[in-house]
């Protein structure tokens, strides 16, 4: 296992990558939403609303929302009355998102930090695995799915919502030139924090692309997996079960 890893456009050491990312997500907690609004022009919302009908939680279910801190999936899973588990490595986003539960009356969920790599559930525990825009942040992504898998119970299912790369002719030149030189100074104007976002216009840069982040989660063990991009890949949504 390579001891490099990208932060960004920036290649540090492996055991630095968790406590960088860690701090971007601590600067950015509080101001989640207007960084979710300028890097996807708002169009998040109604992304995480399809991601959540994909998954389709059932009533007495037990769902994983893992790098779920702020709430914004578990808020929409708990709708159909699963019991949901909010997990993330960063204890400021579970704050915020623990804030965001109380301010809207909703007090069964359980919230817990942890590191998606290193999980500390047991074995075929969860029905259902969710994931949204955290997994490009993992340093260690195949250990992240492998837990993923080992979590889930025989028929359990996984999904993962993330930024890709576009390949509708034109859009990406567009989307591009947006997000390297609009985004970040967004970032400035309205968290005071233009580094934070700019690494998270990287990290998307980096992440594999969808036939190859595929392959990852097939490696990880799951099947009958899948892709649906959005917006011709600007986004996907990938899933897949444990057989």
């Amino acid at each position: 296992m390579s001891e490099i890893v990208s932060f960004g456009y920036e290649d540090i050491a492996r055991d630095e990558k968790t406590a960088r990312v860690g701090g971007v997500f601590t600067s950015v907690a509080s101001r989640y939403d207007v960084m979710n609004d300028a890097m996807s022009a708002g169009m998040h919302r109604l992304w995480k609303d399809r991601f959540v009908r994909r998954v389709k939680p059932r009533a007495g279910e037990q769902i994983l929302d893992m790098a779920g801190g702020t709430g914004d999936i578990a808020f929409r899973l708990e709708r159909a009355g699963a019991s949901i588990t909010v997990a993330d490595i960063n204890p400021a986003m579970l704050e915020v998102g623990m804030q965001r539960a109380q301010q809207r009356g909703i007090d069964g969920l359980v919230w817990t930090e942890a590191n998606a790599e290193t999980l500390t559930f047991p074995d075929r525990f969860f029905d259902a695995y969710t994931i949204a825009f955290g997994i490009r942040n993992v340093t260690d992504i195949p250990a992240a799915l492998r837990e993923a898998h080992r979590v889930l119970r025989r028929g359990g299912r996984f999904f993962c919502l993330e930024f890709s790369t576009t390949q509708w002719p034109g859009f990406k030149e567009i989307y591009d030139s947006y997000s390297h030189h609009l985004v970040p100074r967004i970032g400035e104007l309205l968290a005071h924090d233009r580094d934070s976002y700019r690494y998270l216009i990287e990290s998307i840069r980096r992440f594999p692309d969808m036939p190859a982040f595929e392959g990852m989660i097939r490696a990880a063990g799951f099947t009958q997996t899948k892709v649906e991009p959005l917006l011709g890949g600007l986004v996907a949504i990938h899933s897949g079960w444990k057989i």
